[in-house]
């Protein structure tokens, strides 16, 4: 009986094997293939890429991001010698023209240096607040943070902002104390400040935790005292191996692949481009893939040429792997948010698409359309709406924080940003490339909020430090502008008072040039969107002085700009055409007033009394066009060429003025 009972046993044993090994090993006609796949998706634990990091590198304006970005690349073997180092010159990330030229990070970018047989990709990240989107949107493909503080300012509201971004997503940060060799440096201040930052934000114990890092980005030094730094960068390469997570992957299987475009790039020969991180699966360079979005139809093709990043440049690569982040050609219609994963079989075994890209909605609206001045049509190569239109909705492609608009005029679209910088930027771009435009205003964007049935505008936490003799101008320009004071006090490192106010968006347009102008230009300011807040009723008081506006068409002369410049300051010069209704100065009291710039002296052979009298003419401001746009009021408009700004009364807006005199 007991042998009868194990031979049973033998034979069960036997038999439920071979259904085994024919489930794994029959063909995908009989489900064997996709039962396996499924069996070890289930049963396999999550795999750690332990040869790579994806890091972003956030912090406040001006904070030395970049800077330490370069001294990173310069330490990790990128350059050839010395001599292609000092070709490359410094702030090597800062590619972009107008980078160079404001001195700060626009675009985030990506590169990837390798340390001890560890690739660490690195994004550098924008640190104005206009520029918030590309810091979400590069959230995405990071597994860990590094904060940089500078060691005198501390956190500044940016640096809340992108931090508590982080943090949502459950990143872990890597605090860099950076400018540790400045002689006002108050490091034990600022480190407690990030971890009250930190409680602040509702970073977990874990995140609380966090690793802190000294250095000196401009020297190229590191180290884990403040006062012991090393030679070299390295204290900092091996903090970001041992304190940032590698990459964590649920399924390595090539039909599993999921990867999220975060960024778009566009190359001449290749096309549209798009950059994204894999997180599950593999891909292949000729695979057929499509491109999912969870609101939108799927669409389908084949990678063409694939990428992984590989020092400042990219690699072409075979095959990618989950972890990495990869460049890829072949797909015209990519877009922002959507995910890569495979089209295999018809897409029959196909992962489901991640939850796209989530960014903040924009404050400010300006309206961009045909220069339609006396004076259009002499300088620009793209004049006409449908050139306009066609190049903001390609800005759509990789600016994801910007939002285009057809408006009831044919020749004129509504643009929406982060701030003013973040739609100057778009327009000085547009300039260089040749357009001319007529830019209207900036205005803010109300809301209406949807339990209260109230209207809402967008308030800005606003932070100035500035010379205590200037306080006083300080207070009481941003008391005009409906400010709420929040906290004052003495900054202790450089011995500047520093006033904490939320100001409307409203009240900040125009306020920067306003405070620049009240403080000799001492005044450093920061701002940061900090919440929709009940609409404030009534205007709010914005310029104070009215603009001088020309009489009649024609060039300016010597004579009629020695008349009009005792009534104020010139933005034009002798030569300089002009036309009725422009504005050619800054009127020195309220309202405007009409100059005649054209007039001409006439001559006559009497001697004239004010013959010994010479006044000459005195040097005209130089506006750019971020000044310009500060100081446009609600019925004034900014012609933009490739060369000239001019700024003029809105024809429109006199019209209407005219009937309701009448």
């Amino acid at each position: 009986m007991h042998s009868f009972k194990a031979i049973s046993a033998f034979c069960l044993l036997l038999l439920s094997s071979q259904v085994a090994a024919f489930g794994t090993f029959c063909p995908a006609t009989f489900g064997g293939t996709k039962c396996r796949l499924q069996m070890s998706a289930v049963l396999e634990a999550p795999t750690t890429v332990n040869t790579l990091r994806n890091i972003a590198v956030i912090a406040h304006v001006d904070h030395g991001k970049t800077t330490l970005v370069d001294a990173l690349i310069r330490q990790s073997g990128v350059f050839r010698d010395e001599t292609q180092a000092m070709e490359a010159g410094e702030r090597v990330m800062d590619s972009e023209d107008q980078e160079r030229e404001r001195g700060i990070t626009i675009l985030s970018k990506n590169l990837a240096v390798s340390r001890n047989g560890i690739k660490i990709n690195i994004m550098d990240t924008p640190g104005h607040a206009d520029f918030g989107g590309e810091v979400e949107r590069v959230l995405n493909m990071c597994d860990g943070v590094l904060l940089l503080v500078d060691s005198v300012e501390g956190p500044k509201p940016q640096t809340r902002f992108v931090l508590d971004k982080a943090l949502q997503k459950g990143l872990k940060a890597l605090v860099v104390v950076n400018k540790v060799d400045r002689p006002a440096a108050r490091v034990e201040y600022v480190v407690d400040s990030v971890f009250d930052l930190f409680v602040d934000l509702g970073a977990t114990d874990e995140q609380t935790d966090f690793r802190v890092v000294y250095a000196s980005g401009l020297l190229g030094k590191a180290g884990n005292e403040p006062d012991k730094l090393a030679e070299d960068m390295g204290p900092l390469f091996d903090a970001i191996v041992e304190s940032i997570d590698p990459p964590k992957v649920e399924r390595t299987e090539p039909d599993s692949l999921q990867a999220l475009v975060s960024n778009i790039d566009y190359d001449n020969f290749k096309g549209k481009m798009g950059i994204a991180r894999i997180s599950n699966g593999s891909i292949r360079s000729g695979q057929a893939v499509a491109l999912a979005h969870p609101s939108k139809e799927k669409k389908t093709g084949r990678i063409g040429n694939l990428y992984v990043f590989d020092n400042l440049g990219k690699r072409e690569v075979e095959e990618a792997h989950a972890g990495e982040i990869i460049m890829f050609s072949g797909l015209d219609k990519v877009e922002i948010g959507d995910t890569l994963v495979t089209n295999e079989n018809s897409g029959a075994n196909a992962a489901e698409p991640l939850e796209p890209i989530a960014v903040e909605q924009p404050t400010v609206r300006m309206t961009i359309g045909v220069n339609k001045s006396p004076l259009a049509g002499r300088e620009g190569k793209f004049l006409t709406s449908r050139m306009i239109r066609d190049r903001l909705f390609k800005e759509l492609d990789r600016n994801v924080a910007l939002q285009v608009a057809e408006t009831e005029s044919a020749d004129r679209y509504e643009v929406s940003g982060r701030g003013q910088l973040h739609l100057t930027v778009l327009i000085e771009n547009m300039r260089r490339e040749g357009f001319e435009l007529e830019v209207g205003p900036p205005t803010v964007i109300y809301k209406q909020n949807p339990e209260t049935g109230k209207l809402e505008e967008p308030w800005e936490a606003v932070e100035v430090r500035v010379p205590e003799e200037y306080m006083g101008a300080v207070v009481d320009l941003l008391n005009m502008r409906k400010g709420e004071l929040q906290d004052m006090g003495l900054e202790e490192g450089e011995g500047l008072s520093v006033v904490k106010y939320l100001v409307p968006t409203r009240g900040m347009l125009g306020l920067r040039s306003a405070l620049l102008s009240s403080t000799r230009g001492t005044a450093l300011i920061d701002s940061v969107f900090d919440s929709y807040r009940p609409k404030i009723q009534g205007d709010i008081q914005g310029r104070d002085k009215g603009s001088l506006i020309a009489f009649a068409d024609g060039p300016s002369t010597t004579f009629g700009i020695e008349g009009a410049q005792n009534r104020g300051q010139m933005f034009i010069k002798p030569g300089d055409d002009v036309y009725k209704g422009m504005i050619v100065g800054i009127h020195q009291r309220p309202g405007d007033l009409e100059v005649n710039v054209c007039k001409t002296k006439q001559l006559t052979n009497m001697r004239a009394a004010t013959k010994e009298v010479k006044t000459g003419v005195v040097a005209p401001v130089d506006m750019s066009l971020d000044a310009c746009v500060e100081y446009l009021a609600a019925d004034e408009i900014l012609e933009v060429t490739p060369s000239l700004f001019r700024m003029a009364k809105n024809p429109d807006m006199a019209g209407k003025k005219n009937k309701g005199k009448n």
